[in-house]
C-alpha cells in the first residue's frame, strides 16, 4: 500500500469515527423524550442523568495523549468503537435512573477517546490541513445532525431501545473493519502542517493561551447547551403540533446547515489568518443565540441554525490552531488538553439546561448560551489584537 492510499484509508476511518462519536453522544437528548414518557418520568431529571456522560467526555480526554504513547493511537481508536458499542447496548437494557446514568457515564468515557486521538491522526495523515479539517468537521456534524433525526425515527417506529441498539451494531461493525483494514501508525505522513515560528509569538504566548483557553471553555458551553437543547426546543417552541419524527428531522436540518459551514471554514483556514476567522465566527454565536432566545417558530430555527453554523465552524479553527502552533511531538497531548478544556466544563450544560428550563423555559436557556457566546467574542477580539504580528508571520510561512 502506498503512503498516499494508506493515508486516505486512515482519514476515512477517522472521519467515520468522528460521525459516530457525535451521533452516539447525542442519541440520549432525543431518545429521552420517548424514554421519559415510557418510564413515567419528567424531562428535567431525565436529561440531567446525562451530566456524567458529558463531564466524562471532556474529563477523560485529558489522559488520552499520554495513554496514546503507551498503547498506541490505533489501539485507542479501536477501543473507542468497541466501548461505544458496549455502552449503547447497556443503555438499551436500562430502565432505572442509576443504570441509565452509569451507562451514559461509560459512553462518555469511550467517546472521550476520539477527539484527541482522531485529531492527532488526522493531522498526521493530512496533506491539506484546512481541507481535511473541514471534511472531518462535516462528518462530525453529520453525526450530530442524524443523531436527532435517526434517533427520532428509530424511537417512533421501533421503540427507544432500538435507537441505542442499531448504532451499537454499527460501532461494532466499523470497529472490526478498522482492525482489519486501518494502516499502522508507522505509515502516517512524516510531515505535518507548517508551524508558526516561535519568534512570531514571543512573550505573547501566555496571553494567547489564556484567551484561547477562555474561548475553549465558553465555546464548549455554547456547543453543548445548543446541541442538547435543540430537539426539545423545537418540540416545545416551534408553535406547531408535530410528531417526534418531524421534530428530529427539523433538528437534523439545523445540524446539516452547520455541517456545510465547516467546508467553507476549512477552505478559509488555508487562505486567511486564523485569528481573523476566529473573530468572524465568534460574533455570529451570541447573535444567533439571542435570536433563538427571543423568538419562536421559524425565526427561532433561523437563529439556532446561525449559532450552530458558527459554533461548528469554530471547531475547525480551534483544531487548526493546535495543529499550526503545537510541536509535532506534543500534538496529541495538546489536543488532549484542548478537548479537556472544551468539554469538561461543558459537561455541566445538562444540569444547567434542566435548572434554566424549569425557571424560564428555553428563552432563559438560550440567553445563558448567548452570554457564553459573548465571552467567546471578547476573547476572539483580544486574541486578534494580541496575535496580530504572529498572524502576519504565520500566514507567510
Amino acid at each position: 500500500m502506498t503512503p498516499s492510499s494508506s493515508s486516505r484509508r486512515a482519514l476515512a476511518f477517522v472521519n467515520v469515527a468522528h460521525a459516530l462519536d457525535h451521533y452516539v453522544l447525542l442519541i440520549y437528548p432525543t431518545a429521552v423524550i420517548a424514554m421519559a414518557a415510557d418510564l413515567g418520568r419528567d424531562y428535567g431529571p431525565m436529561i440531567a442523568l446525562s451530566t456524567g456522560a458529558f463531564v466524562a467526555f471532556g474529563l477523560f480526554a485529558l489522559p488520552m495523549g499520554w495513554l496514546a504513547e503507551r498503547v498506541g493511537r490505533r489501539n485507542l481508536l479501536a477501543a473507542f468503537f468497541f466501548g461505544c458499542a458496549a455502552s449503547l447496548a447497556g443503555l438499551s437494557a436500562s430502565t432505572t435512573p442509576t443504570a441509565i446514568a452509569a451507562w451514559l457515564f461509560a459512553l462518555g468515557v469511550f467517546t472521550a477517546i476520539y477527539h484527541p486521538i482522531g485529531a492527532s491522526l488526522l493531522v498526521s495523515h493530512a496533506s491539506a490541513l484546512g481541507r481535511s479539517l473541514g471534511w472531518n468537521g462535516v462528518f462530525g456534524n453529520l453525526g450530530s445532525a442524524f443523531a436527532s433525526g435517526g434517533t427520532a425515527l428509530l424511537a417512533s417506529s421501533l421503540g427507544w431501545r432500538a435507537a441505542f441498539l442499531a448504532p451499537a451494531a454499527v460501532c461494532l461493525a466499523v470497529g472490526l473493519a478498522y482492525l482489519a483494514f486501518a494502516p499502522a501508525e508507522a505509515e502516517a505522513r512524516a510531515a505535518g502542517p507548517k508551524q508558526a515560528p516561535a519568534s512570531s509569538v514571543g512573550l505573547r504566548i501566555p496571553v494567547l493561551l489564556a484567551l484561547f483557553a477562555a474561548a475553549l471553555i465558553a465555546g464548549g458551553m455554547t456547543f453543548n447547551i445548543t446541541s442538547i437543547s435543540l430537539p426539545k426546543a423545537i418540540d416545545e417552541r416551534l408553535g406547531l403540533d408535530v410528531p417526534l419524527a418531524v421534530t428530529g428531522a427539523l433538528a437534523t436540518g439545523v445540524f446539516l446547515f452547520g455541517a456545510m459551514t465547516q467546508l467553507i471554514v476549512g477552505r478559509l483556514v488555508d487562505r486567511v489568518p486564523l485569528p481573523t476567522i476566529f473573530v468572524g465566527l465568534a460574533v455570529l454565536q451570541p447573535l444567533g443565540l439571542a435570536i433563538a432566545a427571543t423568538t419562536g417558530g421559524a425565526p427561532m430555527l433561523a437563529g439556532l441554525a446561525l449559532a450552530i453554523a458558527a459554533i461548528y465552524g469554530q471547531v475547525v479553527v480551534n483544531d487548526a490552531m493546535v495543529a499550526r502552533y503545537a510541536p509535532p511531538h506534543l500534538r496529541t497531548k495538546a489536543y488532549s488538553v484542548r478537548y479537556f478544556l472544551g468539554f469538561t466544563a461543558s459537561g455541566f450544560a445538562a444540569p444547567l439546561i434542566a435548572v434554566a428550563h424549569a425557571a424560564g423555559g428555553f428563552g432563559l436557556v438560550f440567553t445563558l448560551a448567548a452570554a457564553f457566546g459573548a465571552v467567546i467574542f471578547g476573547a476572539a477580539v483580544c486574541f486578534l489584537v494580541a496575535s496580530k504580528p504572529a498572524a502576519v508571520q504565520a500566514s507567510s510561512s
